[in-house]
């Protein structure tokens, strides 16, 4: 059972890092050497590091185009002219959007705010809302912010009737850039600005700094989310603003965040980048991807609790999306084809606020690239998500003749599309995978931080851990990679039991683990000798109590694995070669890859869905093929070993009813028979044919009659006794042995 992912253990410390980090009496060694692997190799950076500040932040106008937007932002106040904040409908578009008002309503500047509309003004500046603004609230300069180094078209028109646009952004830049008053973005070339990856808020925050002439701590709760919600890097200035940001949301007075982080049962006092990420942030997305997110401003900047109502419009969105969210994937995993390497699915009445996150679900399911669009009048609308061997910009780029709208980069893309051409997008990827020999199949890498053994996990080793917070991309929470564990506790827990509850033992330690979405490998887990698992390290709190907890990523199992599955709780694998013997039961399972004992598959996993008359086929047929993980699940149709091959005493009172009765009409009184014996007709009628083999009997139409002074013969020497002892003997074995000795008999050639 190999991984899902392509585990490489991060590189080895240098010398340099151990003398500074090693020596230090309040790092524990493993995060030391955690610390030394991110880089961390002089007194000055481990300070840096581990306590992010203020004095870290780098001067705003080091940006581009800095000074000449303070002074027209400033004159606009002073003049009295009316200012737009046009943003994004994303949670970084939302919090720029409010870190800006913030400031400028603290400077008295006339300040109005507009986040588009996915549906209806898409993606950056857009004419048509910029002329409304122009002509019917008297707007005379717009600051874009999350947004405008594309935007050529609406800043044109604004700037040709004399309305300034101050562009600040962080999205990647064209090769040419807008004719804008002033673009303020960390990447620009004109200014060799130190730190390159600020996500929106950021480069709203520094706007802001520069009018202000001090950084507004009051806004770094926004900044904060806004920063990890866009999941840009968590390195240097990043680092500063979320862990500063984190702290300011501690103590946060804003009501529409108090209310929403309660909805979301999200502590305050004890909030973490993770409860951003996984519970806020999905929250204020949810609300563009279903509908107008204007309202998030009004929630992101009171201090008042007469925006309790629109949290709670906002979490009913986000269960709304999750809704969607579930129907659609479950729609489009129907839709799947397995023989195509590109995954195109297009279907009328998909919402397209959600098809990005149902396309990057399947893509984590299935491996494999996925377009999802939906359909309306002829044109197939949508969003795909690729893997790290197929670059999507670069196979379709070439093509932009076949979309009405294109847009994207190598992992992701947004696309248009009459709904006719979708079969010649399938052959363009198709030719192109080809054509370029890529192999899908390649796993996507996963990093380890550092092996360590159960008995290492306690709660100061995690608190320690801490000290590597906030995370984020560049700085991941730390992987950890467990060796030769086994399960001693298998549970599947959640909805549908979609979740898996373990613990983990070394012999020495046990270690609860958590594993999201692998409900389906409890058995396997709870089974299997020993395993590899890599995740990451927590603390759980239940009733008051604290205790580590892994919260699993993957798994390997090295060794071949034999796994009892002939309980009827047990349910069969999707992923497998499926070995049966009996004709009619093959008929039964069409759903599944079966294999014959002359050919196997191409699955790692095999199951044995029941038993063979020759244990010595399924020798030979395990022996000559290299299975991992071998499934017995042993059907049989009609047991015979549950009634035997019946004893001296069954024979002999079958042999003196018999001679009873000169004639006896099987056909209407078997079943009788077999009721006054005690005998399972199923055997009755073996004893029976046994008997007329060895001449005791004569049956004619069904109709039996005792030979009289038959010559003796052994019960054992009948060819049919014999036959069904042979198979009672094989039944007994595959029903009632241990899988590990059936296995091992089979293929060390131990059989009778």
């Amino acid at each position: 059972m190999l991984s899902k992912y392509q585990w490489q253990l991060a590189s080895d410390v240098n010398s340099d890092s151990e003398d500074v980090l090693f020596n230090q009496p309040t790092i524990d060694p493993i995060v030391a050497k955690l610390l030394a692997k991110r880089g961390i190799d002089s007194e000055e950076k481990l300070t840096a590091f581990l306590n992010p500040s203020f004095s870290a932040l780098h001067d705003p106008f080091l940006l581009n185009d800095m000074q000449k937007a303070v002074d027209r932002i400033n004159q606009a106040i002073n003049a009295g002219e009316t200012i737009l904040i046009y943003g994004d409908y994303d949670a970084d578009g939302m919090t720029s959007t409010s870190v800006l008002k913030e400031a400028l309503d603290e400077l008295g500047a006339e300040v109005l705010t507009y986040l588009p509309n996915r549906f209806t003004d898409g993606y950056g500046p857009n004419q048509e809302i910029y002329q409304y603004y122009i002509d019917n609230e008297a707007v005379s300069l717009i600051v874009t912010v999350d947004n405008g180094v594309a935007g050529h078209q609406a800043i044109e028109y604004a700037q040709n009737n004399g309305v300034d646009v101050i562009v600040t952004d962080h999205h990647g830049l064209p090769k040419t850039l807008p004719d804008a008053f002033a673009i303020i973005h960390p990447e620009h070339p004109a200014a060799d600005y130190p730190f390159k990856y600020l996500a929106g808020v950021g480069v709203a925050f520094k706007l802001s700094t520069a009018l202000l002439g001090y950084p507004p701590i009051e806004s770094l709760d926004l900044v904060a989310i806004g920063t990890i919600a866009d999941m840009v890097s968590l390195t240097d200035e990043n680092r500063v603003l979320v862990s500063l940001g984190l702290a300011q949301l501690r103590v946060t007075e804003r009501e529409g965040l108090v209310a929403l982080f309660n909805l979301a049962n999200v502590t305050l006092d004890t909030i973490t980048e993770e409860a951003i990420g996984f519970q806020i942030a999905p929250r204020l997305n949810a609300l563009g991807r279903l509908d107008d997110p204007n309202p998030a401003i009004a929630l992101l900047t009171s201090f008042e609790d007469d925006v309790v109502g629109i949290a709670e419009m906002i979490d009913m969105k986000n269960t709304e999306r999750r809704e969607i969210v579930a129907q659609m994937r479950e729609e489009a995993v129907a839709m799947l084809d397995p023989d195509q390497p590109v995954q195109i699915l297009a279907k009328e009445g998909w919402h397209p606020g959600v098809l990005g996150i149902v396309a990057g679900n399947l893509v984590e399911q299935t491996g494999k690239p996925t377009i999802l669009l939906t359909l309306e009048n002829g044109v197939a609308k949508g969003s795909a998500r690729s893997i790290e061997a197929l670059d999507l910009f670069a196979a379709l780029d070439p093509h932009r003749d076949l979309f009405i709208a294109f847009g994207g980069h190598a992992g992701a893309a947004g696309m248009t599309l009459q709904a006719e051409k979708l079969a010649q997008l399938q052959k363009i990827l198709n030719d192109y995978i080809e054509t370029n020999q890529l192999d899908l199949a390649q796993k996507k890498l996963l990093l380890i931080d550092e092996n360590i053994k159960v008995d290492e996990v306690d709660i100061k080793l995690i608190e320690s851990l801490n000290q590597l917070a906030p995370f984020g991309m560049d700085n991941p929470k730390p992987v950890f990679e467990f060796e030769a564990v086994k399960a001693t506790f298998a549970k599947a827990i959640g909805a549908n039991e979609a979740h898996l509850k373990l613990k983990i033992s070394n012999g020495q330690a046990e270690l609860q683990t958590i594993a999201f979405n692998h409900g389906q490998d409890r058995d396997l887990l709870a089974q299997v000798n020993q395993f590899n698992i890599v995740g990451t390290l927590s603390i759980n709190e239940w009733n008051g109590q604290s205790s580590p907890q892994l919260m699993m990523q993957d798994f390997s199992i090295e060794t071949v694995q034999i796994l009892d599955l002939r309980s009827k709780h047990k349910t069969l694998p999707e992923k497998a070669d499926y070995l049966v013997f009996n004709q009619e039961l093959k008929t039964k399972i069409t759903d599944k890859s079966l294999v014959t004992a002359d050919e196997a598959g191409h699955s790692g996993s095999l199951v044995i869905v029941d038993t063979p008359s020759e244990p010595i086929e399924l020798a030979n047929f395990i022996n000559k093929n290299n299975y991992q993980l071998i499934y017995f699940k042993s059907i049989i149709a009609q047991p015979k070993y549950l009634n035997g091959v019946g004893t001296r005493t069954q024979f002999a009172r079958l042999f003196k009813v018999i001679s009873q009765y000169p004639e006896f009409d099987l056909r209407h009184k078997l079943q009788d028979l077999a009721q006054y014996l005690k005998i399972e007709q199923e055997l009755l009628i073996d004893m029976i044919k046994v008997f007329e083999e060895l001449g005791f009997v004569i049956i004619n139409d069904g109709v039996m009659q005792p030979v009289k002074s038959p010559e003796k013969k052994a019960i054992t020497s009948s060819l049919i006794y014999q036959k069904r002892y042979q198979m009672v003997q094989t039944e007994k074995f595959f029903a009632l042995e241990d899988v590990q000795i059936i296995y091992k008999k089979l293929v060390d050639g131990l059989l009778d």
